[in-house]
C-alpha cells in the first residue's frame, strides 16, 4: 500500500485537487486529478491536473507557461479532497487570464466579473 492508496477517489478514479497561492493565500483554482497527476505532481514538484475534457494528463502551464510549483500537498481529513500549496508563475492561474479561476461574484441574482484580465487568453494560448 501506498500513500496514493490513502486518498478516497471517486468512482471514476478522480479527486478534487484546490490550488491555494502560497504567498497570498488565494484560492486560485479547481482541478481534478487521477492518481497519476497526483504521482506526476509529487515527483516532479509541478502541478499536474487531469482534464476531463480532453481526456488526459497535463501539466499546469504546459501551454501558457503558467506553471504552478507546488510547496505543500495536502489531504483532507475525509480523504477525499486534495490541496496543493503552489507558487503561481507568472501570476496568472485562469486560462481567461485572470490571477484566478473564482473571478465572478453573486451579486443580487447575477453573476459579475470583478477580477481584471492581466493578458489576453489570444496573447497566452493563440487561437
Amino acid at each position: 500500500m501506498t500513500w496514493l492508496d490513502d486518498v478516497k477517489w471517486n468512482e471514476d478514479g478522480l479527486v478534487p485537487a484546490i490550488a491555494q497561492e502560497a504567498q497570498t493565500g488565494d484560492v486560485l483554482t479547481l482541478a481534478w486529478m487521477n492518481r497519476e497527476a497526483l504521482a506526476s505532481t509529487q515527483t516532479t514538484g509541478i502541478a499536474h491536473y487531469w482534464s476531463r475534457s480532453r481526456g488526459r494528463l497535463w501539466q499546469k502551464g504546459e501551454r501558457s507557461g503558467h506553471v504552478q510549483r507546488v510547496r505543500e500537498i495536502r489531504l483532507d481529513c475525509d480523504n477525499d479532497a486534495v490541496l496543493l500549496v503552489v507558487e503561481q508563475q507568472g501570476g496568472i492561474a485562469c486560462h481567461t487570464g485572470r490571477h484566478r479561476c473564482f473571478f465572478q461574484r453573486l451579486e443580487g441574482d447575477a453573476w459579475r466579473a470583478v477580477d481584471p484580465v492581466l493578458k489576453d487568453p489570444k496573447a497566452i494560448y493563440g487561437d
